[in-house]
């Protein structure tokens, strides 16, 4: 559930975000800006590990990332924050997700501050807790595969809305919605303003359970051949 501010905090979310794209937060909490923007995994430049699979939008809404060698030495590589920020939810919600951790950044660019969520699923493991600021380059986990449901790799996503969180969804799956996560960092490796105060608002997000998800999966897949079926999961398994 999103909790809104009334009419009048309109104002005050527009100063916010510098957009209406997201919603009226409830809670805001003091943050300093970050300074720029690594990649998540061996910062800053991500030497040694690859993209096995991209962004794509209408689809994968992010990008997966392994070490060099592929996914077998991938499981326990620790993952880092990408820019500082405060953990926003750090949890094992289950489903296609696992354990993920997401992270909101204030930033300064164009004389505006933005905002935006970094996202990492399939951890192995988490080393932050909700609610706790993190530095840039901050380890916060380390790669996983969702309790075996995937070959190990980390799943990143960068988020323009606010609001995305977990829940694909109930969002357009467009760059309206998310960030390229490459693009975004290389764009924004230095930033101005750094360490500057300001204040960032806080989402409460829907996190989806496991019944409504197997129930969006068995809409999805009925009526198909289990012949169909079973080729479809194995080659989404090969890919993610």
């Amino acid at each position: 559930m999103f909790y809104r501010f009334p009419f009048p905090s309109i104002i005050f979310s527009i100063l916010l975000t510098g957009s209406l794209q997201a919603e009226f937060f409830f809670k805001t909490t003091p943050i300093k800006l970050t300074d720029g923007f690594d990649f998540p995994v061996a910062p800053p430049n991500a030497e040694e590990y690859y993209k096995s699979r991209g962004f794509r939008a209408g689809g994968h809404l992010g990008e997966d990332w392994v070490a060099d060698g592929g996914s077998s030495h991938s499981l326990g590589q620790p993952v880092y924050n990408i820019g500082r920020g405060v953990v926003l939810l750090a949890r094992d919600i289950h489903v296609a997700w696992g354990n993920v951790v997401v992270i909101r950044h204030a930033y300064l660019e164009k004389n505006q501050i933005s905002f935006a969520d970094s996202l990492y699923a399939h951890l192995d493991h988490i080393d932050v807790k909700e609610g706790a600021t993190v530095e840039r380059g901050q380890k916060i986990g380390s790669i996983g595969n969702n309790h075996g449901m995937y070959p190990s790799h980390l799943h990143f996503e960068i988020h323009k809305n606010l609001n995305v969180g977990v829940n694909h969804t109930g969002f357009s799956k467009t760059l309206v919605n998310y960030w390229i996560p490459t693009e975004f960092i290389v764009k924004r490796r230095l930033l101005p303003g750094g360490g500057r105060k300001t204040t960032m608002p806080i989402t409460h997000f829907d996190i989806p359970s496991p019944s409504s998800y197997s129930a969006r999966k068995h809409r999805a897949s009925h009526g198909k051949k289990s012949s169909k079926i079973n080729s479809t999961r194995t080659s989404s398994l090969k890919k993610h």
